[in-house]
């Protein structure tokens, strides 16, 4: 709906500059059309003067391309294409004063778009966002102190949902406010798993984050990729493009597809949303050994969603912000014996299935050594690189996870 002042007269359209776009667009369309996109080019020289319906041809066209086949074989000058035609879409959608709109499709752009326009793309966000929220009726906040998890926490009922002898055998050692220096010698060099407590109770994410009303404010309107199914291993798993305030109703609800819950995971949503980014830090760990953090990513989703055994790369700090999460964590020692899936796309997942074990096709498992814990809010665990983890959420959970890599390791793909 456009706006209008309070005389009635139709208000002056917003506008959002494109400093890069302006600057490039004309080598950008040559590259498209030396990869054949001479369609693109003419939606595309349209969408610049203004015209939507072309924007709108443009932003399909690019987004065939970017289907077109598996995502790694999508050419970049087609994620840069999708990036541009995003742009203009979301220049007239918030021209009219449709802000939710231009919220929409300049995440899509942010989500599937290439590299050179992101500066725009991130511009473009922050000042549709903020005339987006003075257009918010009082009415729409909501009361503030909304929580999202707030019900007593019940073990024994929990025990219950767990993998066999959860709990049973040997815990993750904890350690309260644990020195840089101590965590160097003690952990990080003998690849040794530790809870570390007392040490984000800074973070302003621990005060606000737990708070449904703040996280719409900031998120409501944005765009993110969520993930629907027991866990990514099973065939009815599926990803979905979601509004935040969407996901956080279906979290509340206790809503799910037919195919299991709806989890956001593994998903760089501080890059793209940076009010949440603001509200954490890297802890000092993640520079341990000279090394270079490699990804910050966001965990969220209702109690239930389970992330399967697997390993990754890198060194990993997974910092507990709202909520609770049981961890089971083996030895990269025992990679052979967890029998990790065949192809590389797999490889580091196992055929175990901890919640479902099949004991005659893996009759070891049972007496293999772990060590576990429940992680608690404002607690951070360190996993080592290659050690095989199990995660499910106990509550309605909200994590962080900081991936670095050591100081001579090549660049992760």
């Amino acid at each position: 709906m456009s706006t209008t002042t309070a005389s009635g007269d139709r208000a002056p359209s917003f506008h959002f500059d494109t400093p890069t776009l302006d600057r490039e667009s004309a080598a950008l369309l040559h590259s498209i059309s030396e990869h054949g996109g001479y369609a693109y080019v003419s939606m595309a020289a349209l969408a610049a003067g203004g015209d939507i319906r072309a924007a709108e041809a443009a932003c399909e066209m690019a987004w065939e391309q970017l289907h077109s086949g598996p995502w790694h074989s999508v050419l970049p000058v087609w994620r840069d294409a999708y990036s541009m035609a995003c742009l203009y879409v979301a220049r007239h959608h918030s021209g009219n004063g449709e802000f939710r709109e231009a919220l929409r499709v300049l995440d899509l752009g942010i989500i599937m778009g290439g590299a050179l326009l992101r500066k725009d793309l991130d511009s473009a966000v922050a000042k549709v966002s903020e005339q987006s929220r003075r257009s918010v009726r009082v009415s729409e906040l909501g009361d503030s102190g909304r929580r999202l998890v707030d019900r007593d926490f019940n073990v024994t009922e929990v025990l219950q949902l767990l993998p066999m002898k959860s709990l049973s055998s040997t815990l993750v050692i904890k350690k309260s406010a644990l020195s840089l220096d101590k965590f160097l010698k003690d952990h990080y060099l003998s690849r040794s798993p530790v809870i570390i407590s007392d040490c984000m109770a800074h973070w302003p994410a621990s005060a606000k984050w737990n708070d449904e009303d703040y996280l719409l404010r900031v998120a409501g309107d944005r765009t993110v990729p969520v993930e629907v199914g027991k866990n990514y291993l099973c065939a009815e798993w599926k990803q979905e493009l979601i509004t935040f305030s969407e996901f956080i109703q279906r979290i509340k609800s206790g809503a799910c597809s037919p195919g299991g819950p709806t989890y956001l995971a593994q998903h760089p949503l501080f890059d793209q949303i940076n009010e949440l980014r603001k509200d954490i830090f890297i802890p000092d760990y993640c520079f341990a050994g000279g090394g270079e953090l490699r990804s910050l990513n966001a965990w969220f989703g209702p109690a239930g969603t389970v992330t399967p055994l697997h390993h990754d790369p890198h060194h990993n700090i997974l910092a507990q912000v709202v909520g609770k999460k049981y961890i089971r964590l083996y030895s990269s020692s025992l990679s052979e014996e967890l029998s990790p899936h065949s192809g590389t796309m797999l490889s580091n997942s196992s055929q175990v299935d901890l919640d479902d074990l099949d004991e005659r096709k893996f009759p070891k498992v049972q007496e293999l050594e772990f060590v576990d814990c429940i992680l608690e809010e404002g607690e951070m665990l360190y996993i080592p690189p290659k050690w095989w983890h199990y995660v499910r959420s106990l509550t309605t959970s909200f994590s962080v996870s900081f991936w670095w890599s050591e100081g001579d390791t090549s660049d992760a793909s």
